[in-house]
């Protein structure tokens, strides 16, 4: 019912965009993602290839629809999400195999090509006060279950539903908490700032992060799979486009950590438009490209 709902929103929303020789670059509807879908559109423009942006489309299951139905080209994925989420297995966590079982059941099933990761890995991380850290000698999600039923938890819906989340996460830690608050992602740095959740669960490479001096807890018991992130592309465009594959291909292993750390920050704390953040990205760290679609 769920995935039905969410493949009627994405025909909803394609239906009003008209059709062209643009290549469509989908994103998730949040920070991180608006970047990397900026990242993807301006790297293909830079080779002469015009795009059409969809960023802020929707969650997983609407991106991942529109680009099987052949409403987007492209879009980044999480390697860990594609495994748990879309394929529905239980997770693992060795990087490159999860990668190989996501490529070649896309490949198989959608006829959706895997190209080369980013170079980083985007997490699910819980976070508290620094504050909080040290007070109550908190370094691992382990640590995190001996005070749990003290503390109140703000969790995303995604989060609460996935079994690479909360239900997951749960079991294997044992966690039982006070409270357990479901809330928009945009809203829990904020709770966790104000002191009206003591837990938060963002990504690794959330700008709040270093922009509140949050603590990550870390993840002793190896629950949470990789997350690598890589673009998804439609096989029919890279054959009928080479020079889109040789965009994407430019990207392998562009970004670290920490500086998609930072790039988030100067969107999401600092305020900084999203599409100039990644131009001084990329006027700093890329080649110029070359070449013509």
């Amino acid at each position: 019912m769920r995935r039905g709902l969410e493949a009627l929103l994405v025909g909803l929303v394609v239906a009003a965009c008209g059709s062209s020789d643009a290549v469509v670059v989908a994103s998730k509807n949040f920070t991180e993602q608006d970047v990397l879908g900026e990242l993807v559109a301006q790297e293909l423009e830079a080779r002469g290839i015009p795009v059409e942006r969809r960023l802020h489309l929707g969650g997983t299951f609407v991106c991942h629809q529109a680009l099987v139905d052949g409403q987007v080209d492209v879009y980044v994925e999480y390697t860990g999400t594609a495994y748990t989420a879309i394929l529905e297995r239980p997770p693992i966590h060795d990087p490159d195999s999860v990668y190989a079982a996501v490529r070649r059941a896309y490949d198989r099933r959608w006829d959706l090509e895997w190209t080369a990761p980013l170079g980083f890995e985007n997490t699910f991380a819980l976070v508290v006060r620094r504050a909080d850290a040290e007070s109550l000698g908190l370094k691992t999600i382990g640590d995190l279950a001996r005070v749990a039923p003290r503390l109140t938890a703000g969790f995303g819906p995604e989060f609460m539903a996935r079994e690479d989340g909360y239900p997951g996460l749960r079991r294997t830690y044992g966690l039982r908490f006070g409270t357990v608050r479901q809330m928009d992602l945009g809203l829990m740095y904020r709770a966790l700032a104000e002191r009206r959740i003591d837990v938060a669960v963002g990504n690794s490479t959330d700008g709040q992060i270093v922009g509140l001096d949050l603590v990550v807890l870390g993840d002793d018991r190896r629950f949470f799979p990789p997350y690598q992130a890589a673009p998804v592309a439609r096989r029919e465009t890279l054959e009928r486009r080479p020079a889109v594959g040789r965009a994407l291909a430019a990207l392998a292993g562009a970004l670290s950590e920490d500086e998609m750390r930072r790039l988030n920050y100067e969107v999401a704390v600092r305020g900084d438009d999203y599409a100039d953040v990644v131009r001084r990205w990329r006027a700093a760290h890329l080649t110029p490209a070359g070449g013509t679609p």
